[in-house]
C-alpha cells in the first residue's frame, strides 16, 4: 500500500470513529433520558399507591402499608430516591390526612436503611427488610420521642414508647414486601425493574437461603392473620386460643429452619 493510499485510508476512519463515538453518546443520551422519565413515573405511582393504600391496618404508631411501598422503593430505586419517596408520602398523609409527624420519623429512616443494606449486600432482600425494621422499629421510633413531645404537644412518653408499634408494624409490612419482591426476583422481574429504572442490577442471593427466610417471615402474616381472626370471631377467648398466634408465628419459623437444614449443601455451594 502506498503512501497516499495510507493517508486517504487512515483520513476515511478518523470521521468514522468520531461518528461512531457520536453515535453512541446520543443512544446513551436517550437511554439515560428514557429511564428518567421511567423513573420518575415509577416515582409518581409509588407514592400515589403509598398515600391510598397507608390507611389499611393503620393505627397510631403503625402503618403497615408503609412499610411495604419503603422496601419496595428500596429495592427497585436504591437509598436516596426510597428516602425521598418516604419523605414525600409522609408530608402528603399529613397534609391530606391529617397524621401527625410520625408519618415522616415513621417512614424515612427505615426507607434510606433499606436500600442501603440492600446495596451493601449486593441485593440481597433479608437485608432490605432488616433495614426497615432497625431503621423504622428502632431508630425512626426513638426520633418519635422528641418530635412527638416537642413539636406535637403529646405527653406521657418515653423514649421507648413507639418501639413496639413500629416493629410491629415493619415486621408486617416488610414481610409482605419480601414475599413480593421475593418471587418476583425468581421470575427475574427485579433485575428488569431495576435495570429500567436506571438502578443498580442485582440478581439476588441463593435461592434457597431466601426461599426459607420467606416461609420465616410469612409467620408474621399469619400471627397478624391469627390475631385478626381471634379478636373478630372468639368473644371470650381462652389462655390457649390466646397463644395461638405465638404458634403459628413459631412453626413458620421452625418450617423455614428445617427449609434450610434440608437444603443447606445448594446454600453453601453459593456462598
Amino acid at each position: 500500500m502506498s503512501a497516499d493510499t495510507r493517508f486517504f485510508y487512515f483520513a476515511r476512519q478518523v470521521p468514522n470513529a468520531e461518528n461512531h463515538k457520536n453515535n453512541r453518546q446520543r443512544k446513551d443520551r436517550i437511554m439515560e433520558r428514557k429511564q428518567n422519565i421511567t423513573r420518575i413515573t415509577f416515582m409518581g405511582m409509588m407514592i400515589a399507591l403509598g398515600v391510598i393504600i397507608s390507611p389499611i391496618l393503620r393505627v397510631e404508631g403503625m402503618c403497615p402499608m408503609a412499610h411495604l411501598i419503603n422496601v419496595t422503593c428500596a429495592v427497585f430505586l436504591g437509598p436516596y430516591y426510597a428516602f425521598l419517596c418516604a419523605l414525600i408520602i409522609g408530608i402528603l398523609r399529613m397534609i391530606f390526612m391529617g397524621i401527625p409527624p410520625l408519618a415522616l420519623t415513621g417512614a424515612v429512616f427505615g426507607a434510606f436503611l433499606s436500600g442501603m443494606l440492600y446495596r451493601l449486600s449486593r441485593g440481597k432482600l433479608i437485608w432490605a427488610f432488616i433495614g426497615e425494621v432497625i431503621g423504622t422499629g428502632i431508630i425512626g421510633a426513638i426520633v418519635s420521642y422528641p418530635v412527638m413531645t416537642l413539636i406535637w404537644g403529646r405527653t406521657g412518653l418515653t423514649w421507648f414508647f413507639y418501639v413496639p408499634s413500629f416493629i410491629a408494624g415493619t415486621l408486617i409490612g416488610g414481610s409482605l414486601a419480601f414475599v413480593m419482591l421475593k418471587q418476583m426476583q425468581k421470575a427475574g422481574l427485579v433485575a428488569q425493574f431495576q435495570q429500567a429504572l436506571g438502578s443498580e442490577v442485582y440478581h439476588g442471593g441463593n435461592e434457597v437461603l431466601n426461599d426459607a427466610v420467606g416461609i420465616g417471615v410469612l409467620g408474621f402474616i399469619g400471627y397478624l392473620a391469627t390475631v385478626v381472626l381471634v379478636k373478630n370471631f372468639v368473644p371470650e377467648p381462652s389462655a390457649a386460643v390466646n397463644s395461638l398466634k405465638y404458634v403459628v408465628l413459631a412453626a413458620f419459623i421452625a418450617g423455614g429452619v428445617v427449609y434450610w437444614v434440608l437444603n443447606r449443601d445448594r446454600v453453601q455451594a453459593s456462598l
